[in-house]
């Protein structure tokens, strides 16, 4: 289920009250691809919960570049809570997600193995309040801009 963002922190307290173990990740998933579904899953093996912090149509517009998202940020949220792994999905239109971690005090947050705890600008907030961060090897080769780009490629 979608997560109003301005219920993000009692929806997570709730869960903690259930003892839940909360994960959390984030991310644009624009085109869902094998490395996607490999990663959400692996995400989901931290804890009970796995709610996913999914960047609104502005912000991967500002992150990715004005051609993108390819797909709208309610269809990105379907596709993700179809998903086995994925339970929950938050919306976020900031840069980082650090405001959202904030406020959701995830038990674990999860990222791909292209971050480390130096370069990634969340850890130092979910370490504050006692969280814990796990990186996950990412897929070679799987991307949704090298999706885009075979795609290009393909029609020229």
């Amino acid at each position: 289920m979608i997560i109003d963002r301005k219920n993000a922190a009692q929806f997570c307290d709730d869960l903690r009250r259930k003892n839940k173990k909360i994960v959390f990740t984030n991310g644009c998933f624009d085109i869902i691809h094998a490395g996607h579904v490999r990663y959400l899953t692996a995400a989901k093996n931290f804890g009970d919960v796995l709610i996913v912090g999914l960047n609104t149509d502005e912000s991967v517009r500002r992150l990715k570049g004005a051609n993108r998202p390819i797909n709208n940020q309610d269809d990105r949220a379907e596709v993700l809570l179809g998903l086995k792994a994925v339970d929950h999905v938050i919306f976020f239109g900031e840069q980082t997600a650090e405001n959202l971690i904030a406020e959701v005090k995830p038990d674990i947050y999860v990222k791909g193995g292209d971050y480390t705890l130096e370069t990634l600008p969340e850890a130092k907030i979910v370490q504050s309040y006692g969280g814990r961060v796990e990186f996950v090897n990412l897929v070679a080769g799987r991307s949704t801009t090298n999706i885009v780009k075979k795609i290009l490629e393909v029609k020229s």
